[in-house]
């Protein structure tokens, strides 16, 4: 299997994936309502909790937690989809086309970053009324980011998906798995208020560094060592989750 032909049979699942999903618009209006929710009754509350003068600085250092949170929980959960497809049948039909087995899960893959994003861009938007500025420059830095963590997030649902494949049991997982990750990232508050074994422990957890990098990115540092060791750290983990994913997928028997 050739590289081009990896990468052509990706794009076409790609494509396919999101012709599917664009038949059914009504996905983002859900996919963004609780984050408006958070946008519209949370922050308000965070002026006086992070002793900032004005409200727009507690949105700009709420909104790239609040990102990142998205990246987290809608990646996670994306292992709900690919059970369904399981069950009915869908994957095992596909693996007997001529497409790449890793395309596959490559191609769903691709479908939940862009929507991740697409996501991320509507909360981005709906918060610059709200006093929110970032460079285009640091706001690219920041989507970049936000894809390998979205990269990460969806590779690894789908190969706990592949390993559980139980509704339930996966439900449990992610949320016991999740909960704790997505408390010690510091998406609410910055960590720097909180105890020091408290930040001791979020050391071990990437989206900490991951979140660090976005706030720093949204106020203007894209030079400061957390935002280039987040990137890294990300990257790294975004290619080894993958690299498991899609060898789980290649090997499964069904």
């Amino acid at each position: 299997m050739t590289t081009v032909k990896l990468a052509h049979d990706t794009w076409l699942m790609f494509q396919r994936q999101m012709l599917m999903m664009l038949r059914n618009p009504v996905w983002l209006a859900f996919a963004i309502a609780q984050p408006i929710a958070y946008l519209l009754l949370f922050a308000p509350l965070l002026r006086s909790a992070l002793h900032v003068q004005t409200q727009a600085q507690a949105y700009q250092t709420y909104v790239p937690g609040l990102l990142t949170a998205i990246v987290l929980i809608d990646g996670l959960f994306t292992g709900f989809g690919l059970l369904a497809e399981l069950r009915s049948g869908v994957i095992e039909r596909a693996r007997v086309t001529p497409l790449a087995r890793p395309s596959l899960m490559l191609g769903r893959a691709l479908r939940d970053v862009v929507t991740l994003l697409v996501q991320a861009i509507v909360i981005t938007l709906a918060a610059l009324p709200f006093g929110v500025r970032v460079g285009l420059g640091d706001l690219a830095l920041a989507y970049l980011l936000l894809a390998m963590l979205g990269l990460m997030s969806v590779s690894l649902s789908y190969a706990l998906t592949m390993k559980v494949r139980h509704e339930e049991t996966l439900g449990q997982v992610f949320n016991t798995v999740g909960q704790p990750v997505l408390l010690l990232s510091g998406i609410l508050l910055p960590l720097a208020l909180a105890p020091l074994w408290l930040r001791r422990a979020a050391d071990g957890n990437p989206f900490y560094w991951a979140t660090n990098s976005m706030r720093a990115l949204f106020a203007g540092h894209d030079g400061a060592p957390p935002v280039w060791q987040g990137l890294a750290i990300v990257a790294v983990l975004a290619i080894l989750s993958v690299t498991w994913s899609v060898r789980l997928f290649a090997r499964a028997v069904w």
